[in-house]
């Protein structure tokens, strides 16, 4: 397949056919291999020939081009910090970049010239309202494509600025992210992440590195943003900066009819100005633990919320949380108050179910990291997680309302199930994303943790089993959903997944990465196959 190491003494191998400044960072040891062969999903294992550990952004792109040019060329894929489900950053038989390990190579903080900003049209009000907040001015980061959203946060923030768009778990890179788009509670208001870049490095499938922005190489620059790794690897990215606030109050309340529910997040979502909150999410309730789930320690676990003492008379046994936030600092934090009570007043929760806490900007960000921390300590962390996030089209919410969680779900699940709504006029449709053709959405994602406890609702066969019959679900309602992180394994499904935009996906493949080099992982043009993982769990 063009791979010819040379072994010089056990345990350390190195490849022949690159440059030997190039060939010293290449490990073919099967530790390093190994553990490039696993992610966060725990789902399939497949083993790079391998690793790549780049001292610089040339020898990735070396590497590339080496692929490329060679007779039988080898297949690459950038690992950031392994958060994929389904092996998408794995390069079976190939070789796998460790993009961290150039982690704290790029950072730098700059003003925008106005003449260049990248934001499209439909962002002209909210342009104008970071350039009132910012004294004028667009600030930006420039920051490498491996490096994690915290270590992007800290850094801002010692320039009083921070990232306007985030996810809700920040160990993951920059790049990775980009490579999808990128989503929480913020892009309602200012779109996906992969709507507040302004400029990217790229290294094509054949090993150019360019640099491309919607003024310069804007089709390879639409093409990696939300391309699933098939266009380019980031090498950089010149994020959008915002001034960051200093605290958050952070509030929760509880529903137990889905269309108020709904009603309500729409309503928030359509809000503009600053009379608004800054972040609209919300999960399902389908049993009484989930209240404290481990996405956050919201709930002090003294005093746990008894579900039943706050919707006795209700009917049905689902309930939402509406979850929402509204940054302040010291100049607003008189008026805090006054703005929060005066939003929850145009809602309809249940009565009584509000809950308010606190907190620095940076903890709220980072919350889903302390409840990771507290995983971890107990061994729940690294088990198979089967996730399943969905994109559904505000017309069809509320069948899958009755179908799913009142439906498949049961009274049972493994983790937590966020719901929420985003508007379609925030993501910018000449990137490679794909979502359904409605004004508004929703994020459903089901993540869930695969348990070897001897609960059957909580084995991995069974979750997956359960994934199944929603997808399924959906083809048989006609919900045309699309999911976000996709996972499909036959090319009439990538071609009804991308729809219209398949056609021109191809092209964009054929343009940059003719030869099918890149994030093979991803199977969508070619037939690399992961090896499914053995779990006494999916038993």
């Amino acid at each position: 397949m063009g791979l010819t190491p040379q072994a010089t003494k056990p345990g350390d191998e190195r490849a022949t056919f690159l440059p030997n400044y190039m060939a010293s960072n290449l490990s073919f040891d099967a530790s390093r291999t190994r553990l490039a062969s696993r992610d966060f999903g725990g789902l399939t294992g497949a083993p790079p020939h391998g690793v790549l550990v780049p001292s610089s952004v040339h020898e990735i792109a070396n590497l590339v081009r080496v692929a490329y040019e060679a007779d039988a060329h080898f297949r690459v894929a950038a690992k950031g910090h392994a958060h994929s489900i389904q092996g998408q950053a794995q390069a079976p038989g190939g070789v796998v970049i460790e993009m961290e390990a150039l982690k704290g190579c790029l950072f730098n903080v700059g003003v925008l010239e106005n003449e260049s900003c990248s934001f499209s049209s439909s962002y002209s009000v909210e342009r104008e309202s970071v350039e009132r907040e910012s004294g004028g001015s667009l600030y930006y980061a420039d920051v490498w494509g491996g490096e994690l959203w915290i270590d992007v946060l800290h850094e801002t923030l010692k320039h009083g600025l921070a990232p306007r768009s985030w996810t809700d778990y920040l160990y993951l890179t920059v790049g990775g992210t980009l490579s999808n788009a990128g989503i929480s509670g913020q892009a309602f208001n200012h779109g996906p992440q992969i709507s507040n870049v302004y400029e990217l490095d790229v290294v094509t499938g054949k090993g150019e590195l360019l640099t491309c922005s919607k003024h310069q190489n804007s089709e390879l620059f639409h093409s990696v943003l939300g391309g699933l790794g098939q266009f380019g690897i980031i090498t950089r990215a010149r994020i959008a900066l915002e001034p960051a606030p200093q605290r958050v109050r952070w509030i929760r309340v509880l529903y137990s009819d889905f269309n108020t529910f709904t009603r309500d997040q729409e309503h928030l979502i359509s809000l503009h100005g600053r009379t608004k909150f800054d972040y609209v999410e919300g999960f399902v309730i389908v049993d009484e633990g989930l209240i404290n789930n481990w996405r956050s320690s919201f709930f002090s676990p003294r005093n746990p919320i008894k579900l039943q003492s706050i919707v006795s008379g209700s009917k049905g046994t689902v309930l939402y949380c509406l979850e929402v936030t509204k940054n302040y600092d010291e100049a607003t934090a008189d008026t805090v108050d006054q703005e929060v009570d005066s939003l929850l007043k145009t809602l309809s929760f249940i009565q009584g179910s509000v809950f308010t806490t606190d907190l620095p900007y940076i903890d709220f960000l980072d919350r889903v990291h302390k409840a990771e921390l507290k995983l971890r300590a107990k061994g729940l962390w690294d088990v198979p997680h089967p996730w399943l996030n969905l994109f559904i089209p505000k017309s069809k919410i509320a069948d899958f309302d009755a179908g799913v969680f009142k439906g498949i779900l049961g009274k049972k699940t493994s983790g937590p199930i966020l719901i929420y709504p985003m508007n379609k006029n925030r993501w910018d449709e000449k990137t490679s994303a794909v979502t359904p053709d409605e004004d508004v959405f929703y994020l459903v994602a089901f993540l869930r943790s695969a348990l070897d406890n001897g609960e059957e609702t909580q084995s991995l066969r069974y979750l997956q089993d359960q994934n199944e019959r929603i997808l399924r679900f959906c083809e048989e309602a006609n919900i045309e959903m699309k999911q976000y992180l996709p996972h499909h394994t036959k090319r009439a499904q990538w071609v009804q997944h991308y729809g219209p935009k398949w056609a021109e996906f191809e092209e964009r493949k054929a343009t940059f990465d003719p030869k099918n080099i890149l994030a093979p992982g991803q199977r969508i043009f070619s037939a690399a196959q992961p090896i499914i993982l053995p779990s006494a769990s999916s038993s």
